[in-house]
């Protein structure tokens, strides 16, 4: 028989083993390190792209041009960055700044530029053109904006400041610290890209602060993250620079503005008709309007009224108007040239007159050609100012999108711009209105206002009030239906109507005003009318001044009976009660 022999296995000893697992432990460990452990990223990233970086508010705006010692900037970084409203005028090839006080032309290719039209020379060109796009020489535009520059050593980059910048200036440690912990990061972490080195105690400023990290920035202009720990701070630093401001010597009024428009179609009225309006300190006559496209305007100005309104303690504002068309406002507006051309007209005529103010009382315009009559505004407050004069301009609520009458108010650039916007608070039913109502109901006029003050400030803003009402006329028709019309009535005429017909008015709560009905059998008409009174614009003059605002204004003159002044007068110690 066979005899089998089985070959012993030799058993691991327990040494083996144990190094064994401890060799697989390592590596496992060295995995989860090498997994986790924040390595530093030895990757550069390029900070600044292309030459002459333009560095502002903590990243770069694109590229500047430099010409000789000239630095120019891109129209387009300081439209965007510094000011939103400077343009570019295609007619005359120029680039038009305006300020409080000045407005400013910069036309291409020319050696000079206009300030409140004096020419200025310059040793280059203000404005160039390069591959397409506009620049503007930086050098100049100092002056007009609160800015300045650097021109960074290493990098070449333009550093644009302005006034209120704020950094917090700083030293890396003077500990001895592994150089890769001391490069910028393009974010806070070690993982990430660096954009440059630090050294031991080299100064920075720190502009922002994100988890452990601090965002810093070189003397160079290149900034990125460091950990806190090796950043020690020094001291605040807040960029503040000088300008000078010149403020033009504009006629003053004591207390509240009590304004009243006078309406002149083609004559001026004989003053000596005209009876003494307790309270008004403010005449406003309808003198000047738009007739041409290319900015000629029309004259019904009268020095012998002017003369007569200043004798009786008015001022006089006299009104600009764009004639309500919207075509021939767009025509004559869209140009540097004919904006200048009305102001000049306005300048002249406003000597010639012996004004104290002019009125701009601009409607019906396209709801795109807004910034058009902004700009306007721009460029023609400064010119006013430095003659002396007070500018202000009418408005209404705002009434929806696509409103030729509404839409096309920057109210809030308005009201940064001019020294008052004067609300007209009618016609909430205008002489079109398919249903009768109020012109101008007072919790209408309320909430209007509530709204407009959040765009206008109070102190700016003059309350309009209406001194005519319309009588409305509801005719029955055979077919049922009801025919509405309306003819508008001062207010000495609808107390004529009243009494003609026997009527006494009641107080109506909704519209917070007298009112009257009348049905006329013969017409199968009913008559009907909402009252301006002494108790409709005493309430008019409380919510002026219950939201402290300027003061009051009425349109017009003409539709106002002797009550109508003392009514309009601002207590803010009296309160009217319902009747």
């Amino acid at each position: 028989m066979a005899q089998i022999e089985y070959e012993k296995k030799k058993s691991l000893s327990p040494k083996w083993i144990l190094g064994g697992l401890m060799i697989a432990i390592l590596l496992i460990a060295t995995s989860i390190l090498f997994l986790f452990y924040p390595f530093a990223s030895k990757e550069r990233a390029t900070y600044f792209k292309e030459k002459n970086p333009i560095l502002f508010e903590g990243s770069q705006r694109g590229n500047a041009f430099i010409e000789g010692n000239s630095i120019f900037l891109p129209l387009s970084f300081m439209k965007e960055n510094i000011d939103h409203s400077i343009i570019f005028d295609e007619k005359s090839n120029s680039i038009i700044i305006t300020t409080s006080e000045k407005v400013i032309q910069m036309p291409s290719d020319s050696l000079t530029f206009f300030v409140n039209q004096k020419p200025v020379e310059l040793q280059v060109s203000p404005i160039i053109s390069k591959d397409g796009q506009l620049f503007v020489a930086l050098d100049p535009l100092l002056a007009f904006y609160p800015i300045q520059y650097n021109v960074l050593k290493e990098t070449g980059a333009i550093w644009i400041q302005k006034t209120g910048d704020h950094y917090v200036q700083a030293e890396i440690t003077a500990e001895d610290v592994h150089p890769e912990k001391l490069r910028l990061r393009t974010e806070p972490s070690l993982k990430a890209p660096y954009t440059s080195e630090l050294s031991k105690e080299e100064t920075v400023m720190i502009e922002a602060e994100e988890d452990e990290f601090y965002l810093v920035r070189k003397k160079n202009g290149i900034s990125g993250y460091i950990n806190k720990k090796f950043v020690d701070k020094n001291k605040e630093v807040t960029i503040t620079i000088p300008q000078k401001n010149q403020t033009a010597a504009i006629p003053k009024i004591n207390g509240p503005i009590h304004l009243t428009w006078e309406a002149v179609y083609t004559k001026n009225p004989d003053h000596t008709q005209i009876q003494d309006m307790m309270g008004v300190n403010v005449v406003s006559p309808t003198w000047f309007s738009l007739t041409g496209n290319d900015g000629t305007i029309s004259n019904l100005a009268s020095l012998e009224y002017s003369k007569w309104a200043q004798s009786k303690g008015y001022q006089v504002w006299g009104l600009f108007s764009n004639s309500f068309d919207p075509v021939l406002t767009h025509e004559a507006l869209k140009d540097f040239e004919t904006r200048q051309k009305i102001i000049v007209q306005l300048l002249h005529y406003s000597q010639m007159y012996q004004l104290q103010g002019i009125n701009f009382d601009i409607e019906n315009v396209y709801p795109a050609d807004g910034l058009l009559v902004t700009q306007l505004m721009r460029e023609a407050t400064p010119y006013l100012h430095e003659a002396g004069l007070l500018v202000s301009m009418d408005i209404t609520f705002y009434a929806g999108e696509n409103n030729n009458w509404s839409s096309f108010y920057e109210r809030d650039k308005l009201a940064g711009i001019l020294d008052y916007l004067i609300i007209m608070a009618y016609d909430e039913h205008p002489g079109s209105s398919p249903v009768a109502g109020s012109v101008s109901s007072l919790p209408w006029v309320e909430t209007n206002l509530q709204n407009l003050l959040k765009q206008v400030p109070k102190e700016k803003l003059i309350l309009g009030v209406p001194l005519y009402t319309r009588l409305w006329k509801e005719q029955m028709k055979e077919d049922g239906t009801i025919e509405v019309s309306s003819q508008s009535m001062s207010m000495a005429k609808v107390k004529e109507w009243l009494a003609e017909k026997g009527i006494q008015p009641v107080y109506d709560e909704a519209s917070g005003q007298n009112y009257a009905e009348y049905y006329a059998a013969e017409e199968n008409t009913t008559y009907k009318v909402w009252v301006e009174d002494g108790l409709s614009l005493r309430k008019r003059a409380n919510l002026a001044a219950n939201y402290q605002l300027a003061g009051m204004a009425s349109w017009s003159r003409v539709f106002g009976d002797e009550t109508a002044w003392t009514a309009l007068l601002i207590d803010p110690n009296k309160a009217v009660t319902q009747k």
